[in-house]
């Protein structure tokens, strides 16, 4: 692996993690030579490792708890026990007066700064407003807003009150929405009357009358007039808009203490086979995990600023939030990331001065595919991260990066999941950065690739397995009768262990570690099996693939079929040298085993809306069995895609 960026000394020595190293030493006189002993100590002491967390963060509580760990056996466990806290009273320990709290632009060429002065203020009215609703403890507010600063002030407001929050981006359609919502029974809908994206405007007013109308608990909506700023006269009287709660006096914000294994809000999966499952996070278990990620594997201090371009609909949105936690200022952004031009989201960074810039493995993916030279059009002074999730990151994106974006940027390839919301890979800034490797293991994360006999393994593809509980797993999953969901989830392969459904490789050597791609999706060629990472790696390479879809079907009488799907760049033909050119590039980077029985054209590769390919939901297409019982149409972004894979399914 080619060595990439090597962190200056005075990187590490200005870093969270050396000061953490500081304190465990004068606080709990433990010394660790490496990152690699730390992480060990976290993940063989379990229970001290959090206790660590919890008091070098100074977590407040309002009593103290009795319990650090119920039990180690996942999922029955439950963390700190009679503790009680709240998450948004530890962001609001961050307070800055005049200082600047979020940065919020959109593409119709809106730029806002938010103090954290008119923070606090915005949400102690949201919050006295829903109180005065009876909103209270235990109660769902759900969402459906795009990635605006109005989400952020109800969400905390929410919060604050002890309640519990959910959203959804408006970009999702009213059956899954309500797919989602109604499994909670909420009590208040926040929505959006539209928003804008490629420069096209969407109205949503119809869309949001028929979710009030699909949810009977609720009990009252109040609409966010972004698109249409009258939009209010297209609903009934009834509704209040946020514009006029802002204008209430909320007098002092005040915090509800919650147990620590309260929920802090509900999040879902992608519900591509399904109903999605409504998965439920904790105060607590939220607030130290945050805490840890963000100091010890993004490094984000104080007054800095903090990105990742992401809807209200995907985990990274409740991820971004939690920068507040260091006293940082995050950057919120609604629109195409390509609008006006595909590099608009690096001049905003040179605009804003962003320190922390996240996004999708697919967009720098993308701006590689274009050949294009961002450190030429832009200055990129203030970045020193550059961090990368949601699919693994090619080798050649990494390399992309550094070439062709900026030379001395921290990239921080990240893994985890909606499941933890947060990531259990990552990066760290004590390690060097290898090109197509993520750098570390987390703390506090005992992830381990196992082998067909469930051994761990280094240096050769195995199962992603974590033996340990982490405080932000969930506590359960909404309407699950005896965690029945949730056990089948992830414990049926491995019991007691969690099971995330990933291939990966440890690299003994560097400590780092390769994503080939999930196992539920993976080729298994003549025995050998073969991440689809690794296919879509090569076929990157070739310059008419926009993108493609890699399968493999186990047919009857042993017979397997890997047809792989291309979408063609515009103007460019599937031709047989073009064929040629993909299975070369196979052969040459990997082996003839990752060449495709059949290379496909198609119009489209279908996506979840969360940006997921549907590699398992098109399998089971592929395989004949029931679509009702395959795929969940409403979770698609690109829905119309389907009807290419129903028809071919028809021909094998």
């Amino acid at each position: 692996m080619q060595k990439l960026w090597t962190p200056s000394s005075e990187f590490i020595k200005n870093s969270h993690l050396t000061h953490y190293k500081s304190w465990l030493k004068d606080a709990k006189n433990l010394s660790f030579d490496s990152y690699d002993e730390l992480w060990q100590w976290s993940v063989n002491k379990t229970e001290d490792f959090w206790v660590s967390i919890w008091e070098y963060f100074n977590i407040k509580s309002y009593t103290s708890y009795t319990q650090v760990l119920s039990s180690p056996t996942m999922p029955e466990c439950k963390w700190f026990n009679g503790a009680t806290l709240n998450y948004a009273e530890h962001i609001f320990r961050q307070s800055k007066g005049n200082d600047t709290a979020i940065y919020f632009s959109n593409e119709s060429g809106i730029n806002l700064e938010i103090s954290w002065n008119e923070l606090e203020r915005k949400v102690a009215s949201m919050a006295f407003y829903l109180k005065s609703l009876g909103v209270q403890k235990g109660d769902c507010v759900v969402a459906y807003l795009p990635n605006v600063p109005e989400a952020t002030i109800a969400f905390l407001a929410v919060n604050a009150l002890g309640a519990i929050w959910s959203s959804t981006s408006p970009d999702f359609g009213t059956e899954s929405v309500v797919n989602r919502f109604a499994q909670i029974q909420p009590k208040v809908l926040i929505a959006v009357d539209g928003y804008r994206y490629n420069n096209k405007p969407f109205d949503k007013t119809e869309t949001v009358k028929e979710i009030i109308s699909s949810l009977p608990t609720l009990e009252k909506v109040i609409v966010l007039p972004y698109l249409n700023e009258n939009a209010s006269d297209n609903f009934s009287k009834d509704i209040i808009t946020t514009n006029t709660i802002f204008e209430m006096d909320g007098g002092t914000l005040h915090f509800e203490p919650v147990d620590f294994n309260h929920p802090i809000w509900v999040l879902y999966s992608s519900g591509t086979t399904g109903l999605p499952k409504a998965i439920v996070h904790s105060h607590g278990g939220i607030l130290l995990e945050h805490y840890k990620y963000m100091a010890f594997h993004n490094d984000v201090h104080e007054g800095e600023r903090f990105f990742w371009f992401t809807t209200t609909g995907w985990m990274m949105w409740n991820f971004l939030q939690s920068a507040l936690l260091m006293g940082a200022s995050i950057v919120l952004y609604d629109g195409s990331p390509t609008h006006p031009s595909f590099e608009f989201l690096w001049k905003l960074s040179d605009d804003i001065g962003i320190n922390h810039f996240g996004t999708s493995a697919p967009y720098l993916v993308a701006n590689m595919k274009k050949q294009l030279d961002i450190k030429s059009n832009h200055k990129l002074n203030t970045i020193r991260s550059i961090s990368s999730t949601g699919a693994p990151l090619p080798l050649e994106a990494f390399d992309y990066v550094y070439n062709n974006i900026k030379e001395d940027v921290w990239l921080c390839s990240m893994a985890g999941g909606t499941d933890v919301c947060t990531a259990f890979v990552g990066g760290v800034p004590f390690y060097d950065v290898h090109s197509g490797e993520i750098q570390c293991r987390a703390l506090g994360v005992s992830l381990y690739a196992l082998d067909d006999l469930g051994s761990p393994i280094e240096d050769d593809l195995g199962e992603m397995v974590i033996d340990k509980p982490m405080p932000s797993m969930p506590i359960f999953f909404w309407n699950d009768k005896d965690n029945a969901r949730y056990k089948a989830s992830y414990f049926e392969d491995y019991p007691g262990k969690w099971r995330h459904g990933d291939f990966i490789q440890i690299n003994s050597e560097t400590k780092g570690l390769v994503i080939h791609g999930r196992s539920d999706a993976t080729l298994n060629r003549h025995g050998i099996r073969i991440g689809t990472s690794e296919i879509y790696r090569a076929v990157n390479k070739i310059e008419a693939i926009e993108d493609a879809l890699i399968l493999n079907l186990e047919l009857e009488g042993g017979k397997h079929y890997m047809p792989l799907f291309v979408k063609l760049k515009t103007n460019n033909v599937l031709t047989e040298e073009v064929k040629q050119a993909i299975n070369n590039q196979l052969k040459s980077d990997y082996s003839p085993r990752h060449v495709p029985d059949e290379i496909i054209e198609v119009a489209d590769i279908p996506y979840t809306i969360s940006g997921k390919k549907m590699e398992a939901p098109i399998k089971k297409i592929l395989l004949k069995m029931p679509i009702e019982k395959s795929i969940n149409i409403d979770a698609m972004r690109n829905p119309e895609s389907v009807a290419f894979f129903i028809e071919f399914a028809k021909k094998i």
